[in-house]
């Protein structure tokens, strides 16, 4: 154990001499940056704003890269993102009042989704804060309500010393598993004052390890190595845990089906004897699950797109580790683990006995031939072609977004995403407009390989203006549109329930022509062309377009 008389905190000559001759000219702005670079951050987000500004005076005197966004949603993404893809919090730099409550959809994905934001937002000047109506512009009564709901921690601060300390808190929160987006608001005053304090160094703000409980692990253990037919459920906490590789190892040890969630996609390899893949809407797989003596759900809540709208209900034991404390049994009732999955999957490899069981590997193929006949028999082969010829032609490598578009809804059930981490949709929260600002910040995470966003015509449109920002910073994103002329999903859910639909019809722009107008290479394609016009796209640096104009459908639910 280290106590405190082990650790020798004088200051070397040098920092004294640093801390005693600050730079002239810094305020409260530059204590937010010099923290974030403290803290590791490289890369940051946002839009500024009136009572911003010193946050974004002081960017220029340091060596974080910022991306700007033009719309502060759409900035949100952008670092939901990069979050997603680094596993590091993602700085997002806001203004107060309309800037800040803009990012509010965002962060319920992130939420949602356990992607690690550091949203920073400004405040009114220090003297309009309490609830008093002073009249400020952007002022609101509480801002900080606004955001306590959604965020896992707020964090105010109201005198520049007070800056880095409530910095380093709110990033090691939102890189406590499970992960996921903070609030830090600083008043405009505090911001722009001139400060005299050191220049703000290397900070400790390491977020502490969720450790199982080994009593737990140890029934875990017991249960799995008796199973007879255990079943694995594996979600989005093993891709952000990176514990895919513990898995596969499990599974195999155990002889075990896996079954990824789709927000657990890659977490298993597709074609593996004992995958199922990732038909969760599809009965023939519920009932596989239902069917489980012992059903181990590792990162995931089972929540309503993870237990087949809620219809699933196993028989046997549940075993189920999570990081989100609140999600421990919220659906159904088991053992529960509460823990990081990497660190709970290590100590079960250690403690489970070997299973042989080769019959595991035909009921998996199975119930994957029960699935594709049930697929096969709704003529839905210009989907399957549609979806396959984007699989051919993304890289192996290349991270993909998708938007709440039908071809996103297949993907969450038929898209092989090859490696771990590298398919990400909006399904945590479900709002509209996630695919191409988070395909751009995942790029300023990586600008060395090509990354493919996927949207609807409809969702197109709510980000629109991040072609300007694809364009400004040269991102190599390839942004797929699927132009079926209105809400293609919502039609579906309204002539499904009430025999036509309302409100989903749209006009909208030529997109080809639209993105050429800020620079950016388009092209129209086919469903025939397809996979050779993405292919050239990703082959070409710098941000492109493809539209399709189809109309596609989705496979019949079953849990109706």
């Amino acid at each position: 154990m280290t106590h405190d008389h082990d650790i020798d905190l004088r200051p070397t000559k040098a920092q004294t001499v640093a801390a005693l001759n600050p730079p002239a000219g810094r305020n409260g702005g530059d204590l937010v940056v010099e923290t974030l670079e403290g803290l590791g951050a490289t890369t940051v987000f946002g839009l500024p704003g009136q009572h911003a500004l010193g946050m974004f005076d002081a960017l220029r005197r340091s060596k974080l890269d910022y991306v700007g966004l033009r719309v502060e949603n759409n900035a949100g993404f952008a670092a939901d993102a990069y979050g997603r893809v680094t596993g590091q919090a993602a700085p997002l730099l806001l203004s107060t009042g309309p800037g800040a409550l803009m990012s509010l959809a965002a962060l319920q994905e992130s939420a949602a989704a356990s992607a690690p934001v550091l949203a920073i937002g400004s405040q009114v000047p220090t003297a309009g804060l309490g609830g008093g109506r002073h009249g400020y512009l952007h002022e609101l009564r509480d801002q900080q309500a606004s955001f306590r709901d959604i965020v896992k921690s707020v964090h105010t601060v109201r005198t520049a010393s007070q800056i880095p300390s409530a910095i380093a808190a709110a990033w090691e929160s939102a890189l406590t598993a499970p992960h996921g987006p903070v609030w830090v608001e600083i008043p405009q005053d505090v911001l722009l004052a001139e400060t005299m304090l050191p220049v703000v160094t290397a900070l400790d703000a390491t977020p502490d390890d969720v450790l199982p409980r080994p009593e737990l692990t140890a029934v875990a253990a017991d249960l799995l190595s008796r199973a007879v037919r255990p079943v694995i459920i594996a979600g989005g906490g093993v891709v952000r845990s990176d514990a895919s590789g513990k898995l596969l190892a499990l599974a195999e040890k155990l002889d075990a089906p896996v079954v990824t969630t789709f927000g657990g996609k890659g977490a298993f390899p597709w074609e593996h004897p004992l995958s199922l893949q990732s038909w969760l809407e599809d009965r023939h797989t519920t009932d596989f699950l239902e069917a489980a003596d012992v059903l181990l759900v590792v990162g995931s809540g089972l929540g309503e797109l993870s237990s087949n709208y809620h219809t699933f209900a196993p028989r046997g034991r549940v075993v189920q580790i999570e990081a989100d404390l609140g999600k421990l049994e919220s659906n159904h009732a088991g053992l529960g683990i509460h823990a990081d999955a990497r660190l709970a999957l290590s100590a079960l490899l250690e403690t489970v006995t070997e299973r042989d069981d080769p019959s595991a590997a035909d009921a998996v193929r199975d119930v994957l031939s029960r699935v594709r006949e049930r697929i096969a028999s709704q003529e839905l082969t210009l989907e399957q072609r549609v979806l396959a010829s984007v699989r051919e032609a993304l890289p192996d490598t290349s991270p993909s977004f998708w938007d709440m578009t039908i071809l996103a809804y297949w993907a969450w059930s038929a898209f092989d995403a090859r490696h771990p981490n590298t398919m990400h949709s909006a399904q945590g929260a479900g709002g509209l407009g996630y695919g191409f600002p988070a395909a751009l910040g995942a790029a300023a995470a990586d600008p060395t390989r090509p990354v493919l966003a996927v949207s609807g015509d409809g969702g197109a449109m709510y980000s629109i203006a991040e072609l300007a920002t694809a364009r400004q910073y040269d991102f190599p994103v390839t942004w797929l549109i699927v132009d079926d002329g209105g809400y293609g999903i919502l039609r579906e859910y309204m002539t499904d329930a009430f025999g036509e639909a309302t409100a989903t019809e749209l006009s909208r722009p030529d997109f080809v022509a639209l993105a050429e107008s800020f620079g950016v290479p388009a092209t129209r394609t086919s469903v025939e062309s397809l996979t050779e016009d993405l292919e050239k796209a990703f082959a070409e640096p710098g941000p492109s377009v493809v539209v399709l104009p189809a109309v596609l459908r989705m496979f019949a639910p079953t849990h109706a």
